[in-house]
């Protein structure tokens, strides 16, 4: 447990969860770089295979901690913001994650939450969440990584509607859209999101980490980059003790146990 990040291990999956409920978890810098250590223990350690994000409270988040954060700017917009190792939980100024994240939301996601369930995986969402992305509205804009990721997700329209007016996005319609992966009764978000964290830590983990990076690869380069590397790829795994197990798994009918090499 950290002050504003709970971080809790569970075998191959790394709990990280937002603790500033008297704040509705709005991130200060202190929060922010508590939030990219526990990424950083993701991405690093090899025990741990897949990574559950979930907030304490009934806000998932509130967004940027705004009059926290202008006090910290002057000189350098992002120093402040964003810290100087390991990994950026957003991706967005940093390198991302390597590991897979899945998101549990319960309640409000505003701003920088959205970003940052964007930057993960899986998004699973309670019926009763709601999502806002009101930078427009406070005179900046989305910072985070959400006018590149917004758009390869729900559309291009779909993201003009929801980025530029600040509307209000219900989850039935934030998973119509594809914002949101699975839609789950109130207070079924974070069981449903261990769940699918726990199928995904079954899997290889180098396939895995391959299938993410293929697709960020499309992402910030197009289909023909990531196309390009497909071939590469799909030999350095045949050639892995992980692949080995998989076939020798297949053939008897039972679950193979990966061990990431």
């Amino acid at each position: 447990m950290t002050d504003k990040i709970l971080v809790e291990r569970r075998g191959p999956l790394l709990l990280m969860g937002l603790n500033r409920p008297d704040k509705l978890n709005a991130f200060d810098p202190e929060m922010i770089g508590q939030l990219a250590r526990a990424y950083t223990e993701l991405d690093r350690n090899k025990e741990l295979r897949c990574g559950v994000l979930w907030a304490e409270g009934r806000y998932f988040t509130s967004g940027l901690d705004l009059a926290k954060i202008v006090a910290h700017m002057p000189k350098e917009l992002f120093k402040p913001i964003i810290p100087r190792f390991g990994v950026d939980p957003w991706g967005a100024q940093r390198r991302a994650c390597r590991k897979p994240v899945v998101t549990a939301v319960e309640g409000p996601c505003y701003t920088l939450g959205i970003e940052l369930l964007l930057s993960g995986q899986v998004t699973v969402a309670s019926e009763s969440a709601t999502f806002i992305q009101s930078e427009v509205a406070r005179g900046i804009f989305p910072f985070g990584g959400g006018t590149a990721r917004w758009p390869v997700t729900v559309g291009t329209n779909n993201a003009y509607l929801y980025l530029l007016t600040a509307g209000e996005l219900g989850a039935a319609e934030a998973f119509r859209i594809g914002l949101v992966q699975k839609l789950v009764k109130p207070g079924e978000a974070l069981p449903a999101a261990l769940a699918i964290a726990g199928q995904i830590a079954a899997q290889a983990p180098l396939g895995v980490q391959a299938t993410i990076e293929s697709v960020r690869l499309m992402q910030s380069k197009g289909a023909r980059a990531a196309l390009s590397k497909l071939r590469l790829k799909f030999l350095r795994l045949l050639l892995s003790r992980d692949a080995k197990r998989g076939v020798e798994a297949f053939k008897a009918r039972k679950p193979a146990e990966f061990q990431g090499d």
